[in-house]
C-alpha cells in the first residue's frame, strides 16, 4: 500500500550509482531537480537523470522545483523519468502541462509549496496521477516535518476520495520514523524520505522500515477504509 521513495538530495553525490543501488528495494527513487530561481538551491539536470536512468532499475520520481517547467517537465520524461512532478506555482498551464507529461509515458504530479492551498486545484485532479503536498519549504533537506500540513494533508485526501479518483499522495520533507505514521494516517501513501534513508547505516533497511510503518498505519485508517 505505501510507498517509500528515498531522495538523492541526501545521498552522496559523488557516488550517485551507487547510492542509487543501495536502496534498490524502493519503489521509486526521488531525484529534487533545483535551479537557483524557484527555490534558493541548485542541484543537477537533465544529463544526470539521463546518467541515473542507466544506472538503476528503480524507477525515476523527478521533481522540478523550477520556474518554466511548462518547457523542461517533458525533457525530463525523455531522460528516463518515470514521473515527473511540476510546482504549480511555477506552472502557465498546468493541465497542458499534465497531459503532455502523460503523452509522453511519465506519470503526471503536481506539487504544492506549504502556503499554497489545495482547494483552489479541485477540478485538475483528475489530470494527475500524482499529488505532493510539501511538507517543508522546498529548496533545502534535513528540513523539520511542519505538523501544520497535517489538516492540508487530510483535506487533499478528502477531495481525492469525493471524486473516486485513484490519484496517490505525496508527502515529501521531514519524512521519517517519527513522522510517517502521522502522515499515513492524515492520508498520503507515497513518502519522499531522504536523511531518514540515506542517514542511516543500512538505507535498504531503512525503506524497509518505514514501509512497514506506513503500511500498518494505513490499514487501519479510516481514509483507506472507505476508500
Amino acid at each position: 500500500m505505501a510507498q517509500i521513495n528515498p531522495s538523492i538530495l541526501s545521498a552522496d553525490f559523488a557516488r550517485l550509482s551507487e547510492e542509487a543501488k543501495a536502496v534498490e528495494g524502493a519503489d521509486w527513487l526521488h531525484v529534487d531537480v533545483m535551479d537557483n530561481h524557484f527555490v534558493p538551491n541548485l542541484t543537477l539536470g537533465v544529463p544526470v537523470v539521463e546518467s541515473l536512468s542507466r544506472a538503476t532499475d528503480t524507477a525515476l520520481d523527478c521533481h522540478l522545483m523550477i520556474e518554466n517547467p511548462d518547457r523542461w517537465a517533458p525533457q525530463y520524461v525523455e531522460a528516463g523519468a518515470g514521473s515527473v512532478t511540476f510546482h504549480v506555482e511555477a506552472a502557465a498551464a498546468p493541465v497542458r502541462l499534465a497531459r503532455e507529461i502523460r503523452a509522453k509515458g511519465a506519470r503526471a504530479s503536481m506539487a504544492l509549496k506549504p502556503a499554497t492551498p489545495i482547494e483552489p486545484y479541485e477540478d485538475l485532479l483528475p489530470e494527475l496521477d500524482m499529488l505532493l503536498v510539501m511538507t517543508v519549504e522546498p529548496g533545502f533537506g534535513g528540513q523539520a516535518f511542519l505538523d501544520i500540513m497535517l489538516p492540508k494533508i487530510r483535506r487533499t485526501r478528502e477531495l481525492i476520495n469525493k471524486h473516486g479518483l485513484e490519484l496517490w499522495l505525496q508527502v515529501d520533507g521531514g519524512v521519517s520514523d517519527s513522522t510517517i505514521e502521522r502522515c499515513a494516517e492524515a492520508g498520503a501513501d507515497v513518502f519522499v524520505a531522504g536523511s531518514a534513508v540515506y542517514g542511516a547505516e543500512d538505507p535498504a533497511q531503512a525503506v524497509r522500515s518505514l514501509r512497514e510503518q506506513a503500511d500498518r498505519t494505513i490499514a487501519s485508517a479510516p481514509w483507506a477504509c472507505n476508500h
